[in-house]
């Protein structure tokens, strides 16, 4: 029997696919859009708050553009990232 731990190092005990083989997570890149951002703070803020979610890999914040691009391991949970983007003080309006 192998390894219940993913590559992140989270369980996936009876995690399988419904082929009964093991599931294969890949990193997913999605950018948002968000309005409000106007600086350096506002990039650490979004970053800091965003950074901090189960599965987020990296974060990528562009203030001039107004784009917040998240890369996960698997699929994005965007209720989670829209919620943690309103918590620093932001409005995630969508994906881009």
């Amino acid at each position: 029997m192998g390894s219940c731990c993913t590559p992140d190092h989270s369980c996936s005990t009876g995690a399988e696919s419904a082929g009964g083989t093991a599931v294969t997570v890949t990193d997913t890149t999605t950018a948002y859009a968000v309005s409000g951002m106007t600086c350096g703070h506002c990039r650490t803020a979004i970053t800091g708050a965003v950074g901090a979610l189960p599965g987020v890999v990296s974060v990528d914040v562009d203030v001039a553009g107004g784009l917040v691009t998240v890369t996960t391991g698997g699929a994005p949970d965007d209720a989670a990232i829209a919620a943690a983007v309103d918590d620093a003080g932001y409005e995630l309006t969508g994906r881009a």
